[in-house]
């Protein structure tokens, strides 16, 4: 009797483009710069993206825009969580316990630190006008820089995954 062996391709990598914004302000006026001057309509998603990390759990704000006309997704995320974690030190002095408030800055993809925001960009079509959309975004004054970066070279790139 024969036997049939089945291969499963294991290409379930996501195909996006990623943008990497860098921008002091917060994450609403980010989206509402970009949605003035970039023609986006990003809108706050009701779900945070969440993730844990060194056993802290992390929220960030997620912006989306869903484009029917150029079947095409845009998600706007912070890379920097600010948290801050309280540390009980006991000591047997005079005052007992005290404690300690330390903040701890997570960052969504490490090995860009010096990354503020991400814009990730997902479509059915190979090129989404992706170069015409960061030169529109470096024009914006508030923004000081934005480029493209390859998620393929990403160590963590599937904190990116968040459909």
């Amino acid at each position: 009797m024969a036997t049939h062996k089945l291969v499963l391709d294991d290409d379930f990598e996501e195909d996006f483009s990623l943008i990497a914004i860098h921008c002091s302000e917060e994450p609403y006026k980010v989206a509402y710069i970009l949605n003035q001057f970039a023609r986006l309509k990003l809108r706050r998603e009701k779900l945070d993206l969440a993730f844990s990390s060194n056993g802290m759990e992390i929220r960030l704000p997620l912006f989306g825009f869903e484009d029917h006309t150029e079947y095409t997704d845009y998600s706007l995320v912070a890379n920097k969580c600010k948290s801050a974690v309280t540390k009980t030190n006991k000591s047997v002095g005079l005052f007992g316990n005290t404690t300690d408030k330390e903040t701890v800055i997570t960052y969504l993809i490490p090995e860009l630190k010096k990354v503020d925001y991400f814009l990730k960009i997902q479509s059915d079509f190979d090129n989404p006008g992706t170069k015409m959309l960061i030169n529109e975004i470096n024009d914006i004054k508030q923004i000081i820089s934005a480029y493209q970066v390859a998620p393929e070279t990403l160590k963590s790139k599937d904190n990116l995954i968040f459909d």
